[in-house]
């Protein structure tokens, strides 16, 4: 189970590395999903990414893997509570890689809540070593998410009713 920490980790990581590179759109993303003014979206932005590199960092070494993955915790229940209650309303929330202003639904709030229960078994795994193959299924961890998330923005497929 080495492969989780990795994969979470190098999600938090892309994560924070996406907010430095996109900030004008994500500060406004991250002002409007906290339901602040937009000149609180900056401050908001950054501490978000600090908490991302800060949970990913501590997920890549043992002894701190634990608190790495409570700070991941609490980071995507905060997401998953302001997409709860953003329910049904239409915005770019940040949670892609790119711009996308759609309703929030069930889906979108789900994104985050599996992760943070991704976080807390993490917190609960005995820390091991990382092994020859974990990198590469957290890497296949990864794209599998990325592609989920892009075959969920298709706006309206078949197989799908809401």
């Amino acid at each position: 189970m080495a492969a989780l920490p990795l994969f979470l980790a190098l999600l938090l990581g892309t994560s924070a590395l996406h907010k430095a590179l996109d900030r004008q759109r994500l500060s406004g993303a991250a002002a409007r999903l906290a339901g602040t003014p937009a000149s609180t979206g900056p401050l908001l932005l950054i501490a978000a990414a600090v908490a991302e590199g800060t949970a990913a960092l501590c997920l890549l070494l043992a002894p701190l893997r634990p608190a790495g993955a409570l700070i991941a915790l609490l980071l995507w229940a905060l997401y998953a509570l302001l997409l709860l209650r953003r329910r049904g309303q239409s915005l770019d929330c940040g949670c892609d890689l790119v711009a996308r202003d759609r309703p929030v639904g069930w889906v979108q709030i789900a994104r985050p809540a599996l992760l943070a229960g991704l976080a807390a078994l993490a917190a609960l795994l005995p820390p091991t070593p990382f092994t020859l193959d974990a990198p590469f299924a957290a890497a296949g961890f990864l794209a599998l998410w990325f592609g989920a998330a892009e075959i969920l923005a298709i706006p309206r497929p078949v197989w799908r009713n809401n």
